[in-house]
């Protein structure tokens, strides 16, 4: 059974850090691209960052561009979303989602096949 699972969101104030995980099981990991997605109350969903588990391409939506590094460790199955500078603009439900194969277009959401549950991040004044 496929399952991704993420943690690590919270309250943070303005200007502060906060990693997310995205914790894989039941597929192979190193076949698949990793996306990281939110969504903030009565906005549409959009993609944050993303990573190509076999050859760690990066792909990063340009309001968190320097702000937030996307990484993984393969040893155990895990997908990270380092985010500093926090702004209140971020706070939203952070999904990690998984595709299978090469992604055509990283941030749209119907690429991709699985999806996690979602961790709630909520940036403070």
């Amino acid at each position: 059974e496929v399952q991704l699972v993420e943690s690590g969101g919270g309250l943070v104030q303005a200007g502060g850090s906060l990693r997310l995980s995205c914790a894989a099981s039941g597929f192979t990991f190193d076949d698949y691209v990793i996306g990281w997605f939110r969504q903030a109350p009565g906005k549409e969903r959009e993609g944050v960052s993303c990573i190509s588990i076999r050859d760690g391409r990066t792909y990063y939506a340009d309001s968190v561009k320097g702000r937030f590094t996307i990484s993984s460790d393969n040893a155990k199955n895990t997908v990270y979303l380092q985010m500093n500078s926090l702004e209140r603009e971020d706070t939203a439900i952070y999904y990690c989602a998984a595709l299978s194969g090469q992604v055509n277009i990283w941030y749209a959401g119907y690429e991709y096949h699985y999806w996690g549950q979602g961790t709630h991040v909520t940036v403070s004044s």
